[in-house]
C-alpha cells in the first residue's frame, strides 16, 4: 500500500480546513478559516500543476481578506492585542 506524500496531505488539510469554515456561524470565524483553507488549496493546486485550483483559491483568498478588512475598518472586529 502506498503512504500519502505531503502533498497530498496538503490537499486533505486544506479540504478539511474550507469544511470546518463552512460549519461556522461566526462570519469572521468563517472567512478566517476559509481563508486558511483557500491559501493551502491555491499552494496544493500550484504543487500539483492545476491551474485553475490555484488560481480560484486564490482568488477566493483575496476576496475573504477584501472582507475581514472591510468588516475591521466598519469597527466589526477588533485588533489582535500582542
Amino acid at each position: 500500500m502506498e503512504s500519502l506524500n505531503y502533498v497530498e496531505i496538503l490537499g486533505y488539510l486544506a479540504s478539511v480546513m474550507v469544511a470546518i469554515s463552512l460549519m461556522m456561524k461566526d462570519i469572521v470565524k468563517l472567512r478566517v478559516l476559509n481563508f486558511i483553507g483557500c491559501a493551502l488549496f491555491s499552494s496544493y493546486g500550484v504543487l500539483i500543476e492545476a491551474w485553475p485550483v490555484a488560481g480560484m483559491n486564490a482568488f477566493i483568498a483575496c476576496i475573504n481578506v477584501y472582507y475581514l478588512v472591510k468588516m475591521y475598518r466598519e469597527g466589526a472586529l477588533k485588533p489582535a492585542v500582542a
